[in-house]
């Protein structure tokens, strides 16, 4: 796995990038300058790793754009050692992201392709989450909340009841809502009983699948 000085001036030029479009948080910026984006795509996108565009990857899923990533991560106002949960690991660049900022991080994938190659190679790459589970992102993971985020990396057309009731007083939900386009939402549990809704634009992702078993 080679990660050249190449690759490394890229990569500051796209956490520049990112930082003109509106980002803000220095940890969000450092994690995308330390990251080898190139290494969680397939060799033949390898040129276009550090634009700031998503790319597929395997089972027709996608590695989501850099500003999508951080302005995720950036509205989580993540500190180290919160417990994060993220409903779609993907390709793992975001709980790679996520790990790189101190988080201790809770992952689910629904797609068992991804969920094998992803777990081997984040490990080979020295980023080891709390637990990377394969199975269904609507039901969250209960017996480790409460959690101080959640961070969900696929298009949900509604929000998940399971998920608000895993975040902590305080914790914070951000999850894109809508089918075909979604509204990026952060959810904010104020009490046991209250939440806080703020939107932040369109943007467009792959489907949260749900496990109709």
């Amino acid at each position: 796995m080679r990660d050249t000085t190449r690759h490394q001036g890229k990569r500051r030029l796209l956490a520049k990038t990112v930082e003109e479009k509106g980002i803000t948080d220095e940890r969000v910026l450092d994690a995308i300058k330390k990251i080898p984006r190139h290494l969680f795509m397939d060799s033949s996108f390898e040129d276009h790793a550090y634009q700031d565009k998503a790319f597929p990857i395997a089972a027709d899923q996608t590695i989501s754009q850099p500003y999508t990533v951080a302005f995720q991560t950036e509205l989580l106002e993540i500190k180290k050692g919160d417990l994060i949960l993220e409903i779609g690991t993907g390709s793992g660049y975001q709980t790679a992201v996520l790990c790189e900022m101190g988080a201790k991080v809770y992952s689910i994938e629904r797609q068992h392709e991804l969920f094998k190659l992803t777990r081997k190679f984040l490990t080979k790459l020295g980023y080891r989450p709390k637990r990377l589970t394969f199975g269904d992102g609507y039901k969250g993971m209960p017996d480790y909340a409460p959690f101080d985020g959640i961070i969900v990396t696929a298009g949900a057309p509604f929000i998940p009841k399971p998920l608000l009731a895993q975040l902590k007083v305080g914790g914070k939900l951000v999850i894109p809502v809508g089918k075909q386009h979604q509204v990026m939402t952060r959810i904010v549990r104020t009490a046991p009983t209250k939440f806080e809704k703020m939107e932040y634009g369109e943007f467009r992702f792959v489907p949260l699948l749900e496990d109709k078993n």
